[in-house]
């Protein structure tokens, strides 16, 4: 039996009401243009609070859970 760790949650603070899907992406260095998001986001999994997203504007907000190429990040304030 193995055992599963469960990847850390990385904090992204933001000082706006919401941050769209596409600006994290760049923010964490997955992509480098909008542009590069509707690509990326058809050909790799991004899931939102545990559900299948792909939708570059998706808002994200504080609280909001984003699982992204094994690692995990939370919206804060």
């Amino acid at each position: 039996m193995g055992v599963l760790i469960e990847p850390k949650i990385k904090d992204i603070i933001i000082t706006t009401d919401y941050l769209q899907l596409q600006q994290l992406l760049k923010i964490i260095g997955i992509i480098s243009t909008g542009g590069e998001a509707k690509i990326y986001l058809a050909n790799n999994p991004v899931k939102v609070n545990g559900e299948d997203e792909n939708r570059r504007g998706r808002k994200l907000y504080p609280n909001d859970i984003i699982e992204v190429e094994g690692n995990k990040y939370r919206i804060s304030k």
